[in-house]
């Protein structure tokens, strides 16, 4: 399993816009990939699960993934959120 942990950067935090690019780019992958905020993890493929969480400016979150992909899943999640400035 590989793991990384951002810190949300965009002033409107996770909200219908980056979370609907997070789950398309997670949805590429074959790997079971999660979004942990706080005490609450969800699926990362799952618009409902991310939206549920209310993640804003400042939150740290961390985003897992696990399975043949999981690396290139994480490596892409990454520069996404960065180059969308979600996260870094």
């Amino acid at each position: 399993m590989a793991e990384k942990q951002f810190n949300v950067t965009s002033d409107t935090g996770i909200h219908a816009r980056p979370a609907s690019l997070l789950v398309q780019t997670a949805s590429k992958f074959n790997s079971n990939i999660n979004l942990q905020y706080k005490e609450k993890t969800v699926n990362l493929k799952s618009i409902m699960g991310v939206m549920s969480l209310g993640i804003s400016k400042g939150a740290d979150i961390i985003i897992s993934a696990e399975g043949s992909d999981a690396n290139d899943a994480l490596k892409a999640l990454e520069e996404m959120m960065m180059k969308e400035g979600i996260a870094k």
